[in-house]
Parts: C-alpha cells; sequence; structure tokens
C-alpha cells in the first residue's frame, strides 16, 4: 500500500533574520520549497536559477532576489554574490544511458554543474561566513550519493563527488562555525520527476501510482514520493541552533531506501 504524504505546517522554529541565504536551483522543485521556507524563517534569499521567470516568481513569493546564471558557465558562477551566510547547492540534471554511449560532453557538463559549481560558490562563500563565525551549506545530494543505479554514471558520479566536498569543507569550515552536511532524498515530487513518471507509464502500460511503487521506489519501504517541503523542513532545521553539531553528516530522507 502506499503511504499518504505528510502535509503541515512548519515545526522546525528557527529565526534567520539577518541573514542571507543563495539557493541554486531555486525556481522549481526542491529549490522552490528551499527557498521559500527560507525566507519564512526571516532570510533574505537569493534565488538562482537558469530560468529568469522562474526564479522571479519564486524572489516575489519570499521577498527575495531572482539571479539568473548558468551553473555551466564557471566565469557567471563566479560572478554570483558570495557574501552570504546559507548556501544551498541543490541545481541538477539528469541523464540516463550505459556507459559505453555515455556522451562524455554531457557527462562534464553536468558535472560543470552538480560539482564544479557547488565547489567554486562554496569557495567564495567561506570567508564571509568565517569572519562572520556562522555559515551553514547544506548540499541537496541523493540517495544515489549513497547508492548507484545502472544507467545513471554522470549523476551518481557528481553526487558522490558533492558528498566527498561537503565533508571536506566541513572539516575546514568547523573551527569557524560552518557547517556543511548532505541531504539524500530518494524520488521528489517535482515536475522532472512527474514527467518520468508518465513516460514509465506509458512505457509499461501501467498506472502512475503502480510506476512509483514498484518501479520508482522498489527499494524504499516506504512507497510514496517524498514531498519538496519535507527537504525544506530538514534544511531549516540544519540551520536551527540544536543542529550546530551536526557536520559532515549525510541525512537520508529516502524511505528506507538505504537500509537495504
Amino acid at each position: 500500500m502506499t503511504a499518504e504524504p505528510v502535509a503541515g505546517p512548519h515545526v522546525v522554529h528557527v529565526d534567520l533574520a539577518g541573514r542571507t541565504a543563495l539557493v541554486t536551483g531555486g525556481g522549481g522543485g526542491i529549490g522552490r520549497a528551499c527557498a521559500l521556507r527560507l525566507a519564512a524563517a526571516g532570510a533574505h534569499v537569493l534565488v538562482v536559477d537558469r530560468d529568469a521567470g522562474a526564479a522571479e516568481e519564486v524572489a516575489a513569493l519570499a521577498g527575495g532576489r531572482a539571479v539568473r546564471v548558468d551553473l555551466a558557465d564557471p566565469a557567471a558562477v563566479d560572478r554570483l554574490d558570495a557574501d552570504v551566510d546559507i548556501v544551498v547547492n541543490n541545481a541538477g540534471l539528469q541523464h540516463v544511458a550505459p556507459v559505453p554511449d555515455f556522451p562524455p560532453e554531457r557527462f562534464a557538463y553536468i558535472h560543470r554543474v552538480m560539482v564544479e559549481a557547488p565547489f567554486r560558490i562554496v569557495r567564495r562563500a567561506l570567508p564571509h561566513m568565517y569572519a562572520r563565525g556562522w555559515g551553514r551549506i547544506v548540499n541537496i545530494s541523493s540517495v544515489h550519493g549513497l547508492r548507484a543505479s545502472p544507467y545513471k554514471s554522470a549523476y551518481v558520479s557528481a553526487k558522490h563527488a558533492l558528498e566527498g566536498l561537503s565533508k571536506v569543507v566541513a572539516l575546514e569550515g568547523a573551527a569557524h562555525g560552518v557547517t556543511a552536511n548532505c541531504i539524500n532524498p530518494a524520488y521528489v515530487r517535482t515536475a522532472l520527476v512527474q514527467g518520468q513518471i508518465a513516460d514509465q507509464a506509458a512505457t509499461h502500460g501501467i498506472g502512475e501510482a503502480e510506476v512509483v511503487e514498484k518501479i520508482m521506489l522498489a527499494r524504499a519501504a516506504i512507497k510514496r514520493l517524498i514531498e519538496p517541503e519535507e527537504v525544506a523542513e530538514l534544511l531549516a532545521y540544519l540551520c536551527a541552533p540544536p543542529a550546530a553539531f551536526i557536520t559532515g553528516a549525510s541525512i537520508a530522507l529516502d524511505g528506507g531506501w538505504t537500509a537495504n
């Protein structure tokens, strides 16, 4: 049986007034939920996305600022405002193909967006965080940062690299009041995933609910998609004072996938 989604008000009490947050891929999905959650806690949010319209819509809701950037362009990434207290590295993309057929240029592009861009953002944000004696870096990794699936060589290797970067930053930042952690969700209810569900349903000739339970979440114990707001609430906790001792961690939000 498919579990019911969890929905409800914010449960984490955190005051981020006076803090500035940068959220990549903030125009939709998990990034949108994270941007709005941080804004609700009082942070001024920079909504970074290559889709200017989506970024502007979220920024308007959050009372923040939209920044259109293609994260695959290193020079553009280096022009981002780095005087931020919270970095949420969320932007990502997927390409599915066997290793012998995987286009090298696509592999490199995915790594520029999902590994190099987070590195460039963090390296420039850390001096500001060190000067203030406080900083939170939250990397939206994936269950695929902890486990592999076939045909996803670029995505899986990029998420594993992000995990390693996060741990190094945690070790270096600890003396300066900076924490770095990964959140590792399984499939989240986003437009990208919804499209994949529809495609799988058509391919296999089964209903969308069956795709979620029997194909996408075959290795998870809880058979439902994660809501973006659930990821955002965990982000809020990692920015709260009780989480100050959590660093270098990879927190599975996967319905038991990695318990296998």
